[in-house]
């Protein structure tokens, strides 16, 4: 019996062996032919170019990761790459000069997820597909958490894949470069897109890959299959993040790609009214002129005469220095302000300055400039902080600017002296005095020393934190912000007051992640919409919503909160201020609205080393409502601009934010 029994497990032993260790369909997947067989990647290196104008911007700690692909296999746009299959690399050069370069071990064993590509329709153990991409990290420790992912899915720029870049196509891989890695020799892989030109879907032919890493080449037909040890991946850019660059044309030449991109590309076309033809029949001669004369200046004031006609104070104009300080050097020793009621008041008065000695005193109504009423003097201003898209900023800076002229320039000024029944007319000349100026500067009080968020207790028991920018350190700002809101609950505050009046704006994604500190939902917020290609039209992908990913609970504020609003509240910014205003979470305390910037921007380079911005996507409520720009974002508690205001002694706008504290913070 025992002789028997071996010699039956030794017949089944060469039946055994004589079977294939896969299914029968998978051994007939012809193996990938493979270049370069080194026996696999263990180093990858490469550079990263960029030429965004906002790449560096607010980044502290920049990162090079392997990006686990399964969410791109999955279609999953809130897939999150686990912390175990994070491999962080090294950057190798100065992240703030373009390119910089990066180093990148590869583990021994990755742990990354198991997706199986084959599409035989069996279950098998699959492969872990990563892209080696550019990140940065922001919240919590040195590994991408979801608010860094921002929100989840994979990368459309900068990696080593190249993205569909149209919104509508999903941000479907079309090329690069993938590493992926086969726990064993059984493992399938496309070697191509298939007919439908898509990556891991039923029409892709199949490869089997040798165990270990392997890097895939997408961009040759068929893919190219290479075991280097030390491969070469740079990263990609993607026409979607890349600055257009017109800097070797002509001048006429650039304006006139400048012209058809806004046409495509501006936001706000239709919004604003914009006829693009006119303008380029308006502008295109100047263009011409200063090309045929090699006038850099005549070139300079094109552009910004022709940015000034565009009615969003996201664009900047650029501008001769002289020219600038030319013609406001001259001053008359007075500032302007307009109250509720229509009048035009003298708000600051310079010692002995020529308004002063002219007779002009603080308070007086400043009726006629220059033989014009006030008022249409103000409204044929154009100030040289323009453009902007709010008419209330225009009409603020239109104050400031009426009364600066050349030195020595004669001016004459229509004004009643408060208690006096008649209008009183004198010329005065200007002289070089800047206190007026400043005095009117939306910018008053900041020295360039602020930290991003500075926060303290006030005497009355509620806490006051003013957010200075979303563009700063990002990493900074969130550690302030985390700090401040531990302080707000261990020590039970009742009460935040958050001032945002001089804070011009940065990352949107920032303030609104800043804001989910105050909610208890993940709201979804609203979306964008940008140009698409493949569409002719502006389209919003519903599978990239803007919304609060929450903080851990301990770190969510439940007090009363009021947030401060001026016309210096620019851009994300106003996107904090809309956000608190969702379920009421805050009062909106301010004389003036929000500035109205609501698109979001990118760069592009014109001739003479000018690199400009513009508007390229339109901001959306959760209705697909286009909200901020050109209103920005009113006070729901209005304070008003009279003599009494106007001349108080104290901050007006804050002292009625605690007194909405005092009324309903208990």
């Amino acid at each position: 019996m025992q002789v028997k029994r071996i010699v039956v497990l030794l017949l089944l032993g060469v039946l055994i062996g004589a079977m294939p260790f896969a299914n029968a369909q998978e051994s007939e997947i012809p193996l990938a032919t493979i270049v370069n067989d080194e026996g696999g990647p263990v180093n990858v290196t490469g550079e990263v170019a960029y030429t965004s104008g906002f790449f560096t911007l607010g980044v502290d700690e920049p990162l090079i990761i392997l990006e686990d692909q399964a969410g791109f296999v999955d279609r999953d746009r809130g897939f999150l790459m686990s912390e175990a299959s994070q491999v962080i690399g090294k950057i190798t050069s100065d992240f703030y000069t373009s390119p910089f370069t990066y180093s990148l071990d590869l583990p021994i064993e990755p742990a990354g997820s198991l997706r199986d590509v084959d599409q035989d329709g069996d279950s098998d153990t699959g492969v872990m597909i990563y892209a080696v991409a550019y990140w940065t990290n922001v919240w919590g420790d040195a590994f991408l958490e979801e608010r860094d992912l921002y929100g989840g899915g994979w990368s459309a720029a900068y990696a080593s894949t190249h993205i569909d870049q149209n919104p509508s196509s999903g941000y479907e891989v079309i090329g690069g470069k993938y590493i992926v890695y086969a726990p064993d020799d059984q493992q399938g892989f496309p070697s191509g897109f298939g007919e439908d030109d898509k990556l891991f879907t039923d029409d892709d032919p199949i490869v089997r890959l040798p165990a270990g890493y392997t890097l895939v080449d997408m961009d040759t037909d068929p893919f190219t299959f290479d075991r280097s040890k030390n491969p070469v991946i740079p990263l990609i850019e993607g026409e979607g993040a890349a600055q257009d660059d017109f800097s070797n044309l002509s001048y006429s030449e650039a304006f006139d790609e400048m012209i058809e991109m806004f046409r495509k590309n501006y936001a706000f076309t239709e919004l604003k009214g914009i006829d693009w033809d006119e303008k380029k029949a308006t502008f295109r001669p100047l263009f011409e002129e200063a090309e045929a004369n090699e006038d850099y200046l005549a070139y300079v004031n094109a552009i910004r005469d022709f940015i000034w006609s565009i009615p969003d104070g996201h664009l900047f104009a650029p501008y001769d220095d002289t020219e600038f300080f030319n013609a406001i050097s001259g001053g008359l020793g007075m500032s302007l302000r307009e109250l509720d009621d229509g009048r035009v008041i003298v708000s600051y008065l310079l010692e002995d300055g020529p308004a002063e000695i002219a007779g002009i005193e603080l308070k007086a109504e400043i009726v006629t400039l220059n033989g014009k009423p006030i008022d249409e003097a103000i409204s044929e201003n154009v100030p040289w902080s323009s453009p902007f898209s709010s008419n209330e900023v225009r009409r603020l800076q239109q104050l400031r600017y009426v009364i600066r002229f050349p030195l020595d320039s004669e001016v004459e000024v229509g004004y009643q002296n408060p208690g006096d029944s008649d209008v009183a007319t004198v010329t005065m000349k200007t002289v070089e005095e800047f206190d007026s100026f400043r005095f009117s500067s939306f910018n008053i009080g900041l020295t360039g020393f602020e930290n991003p968020v500075e926060f303290e207790l006030l005497d009355n028991g509620y806490a006051y934190v003013k957010i200075y920018s979303f563009s700063d350190s990002e990493r900074l700002t969130i550690q302030l912000w985390e700090r401040m809101i531990q302080l707000l609950n261990d020590n039970g505050i009742p009460g935040l007051i958050i001032d945002m009046r001089q804070n011009g704006g940065g990352s949107g994604f920032l303030a609104d992640q800043m804001a989910a500190y105050f909610f208890d939902e993940p709201l979804v917020l609203g979306n964008s919409a940008t140009y698409d290609k493949s569409l002719d039209a502006f389209y919003s992908d519903p599978d990239v919503e803007q919304r609060y990913f929450l903080p851990p609970v301990n770190q969510r504020y439940n007090g009363v909160i009021t947030v401060l609003i001026g016309p210096n509240c620019n851009s994300a910014c106003e996107f904090f201020s809309y956000n608190m205003t969702l379920q009421d979470r805050a009062a909106i305390v301010g004389q003036y609205a929000t500035g109205g910037l609501g698109g979001g921007q990118t760069t592009f380079a014109m001739p003479e080393g000018l690199v400009l911005q513009y508007s390229v996507s339109r901001p959306l409520d959760a209705e697909g409502n286009i909200i901020i720009e050109d209103t920005g974002v009113a006070p729901t508690v209005k304070v008003p601009v009279n003599e009494e205001t106007v001349f108080a002694e104290g901050d007006v706008v804050l002292e009625a934010a605690i007194a909405y504290l005092d009324e309903n913070a208990g």
